[in-house]
């Protein structure tokens, strides 16, 4: 894992980047997934389609990391919306991140916002040790401030 400072969407689109949007894991009756703050509200701008894609990925398994297209994984951090982000939970996106990342060490750079630093409400001096151990040099964790 590497540590940087910047915009998470200046990445977006480019080639062999794949962009990490942290999210909660609430699919409205509508089926798609609460997307209103933080990462995931700017994702909305970004990707089209992308609540629904993301409802979707909830509904089919549940709380875990995945692709929703080839260049953006959603990275689970909360249970619900509203809840505080759960470290568990971090660790458990973070786990599947770093194995698909190793895979495609040599293919492919993932960027990560610090997961559930911001909405989530949770310091980062807490995540960051699940990171490290997880996480392989080809994900950067991204710092927006």
């Amino acid at each position: 894992m590497k540590e940087i400072v910047g915009n998470l969407w200046r990445y977006y689109g480019r080639p062999n980047i794949v962009i990490c949007i942290t999210t909660n894991c609430f699919v409205k009756r509508d089926g798609s997934a609460v997307m209103g703050r933080g990462g995931a509200a700017e994702a909305r701008s970004y990707v089209p389609g992308i609540a629904k894609m993301l409802g979707d990925h909830i509904r089919t398994n549940g709380e875990l990391a995945g692709f929703l297209t080839p260049q953006v994984i959603a990275f689970p951090v909360k249970h619900v919306w509203y809840e505080k982000a759960d470290l568990e939970l971090i660790r458990s996106s973070a786990h599947w991140l770093g194995q698909i990342a190793a895979k495609r060490s040599q293919s492919n750079l993932f960027i990560l916002p610090r997961p559930g630093c911001g909405n989530g409400h949770l310091s980062y001096s807490d995540v960051r040790p699940i990171l490290v151990d997880l996480l392989p040099d080809n994900v950067y964790v991204i710092d927006f401030a």
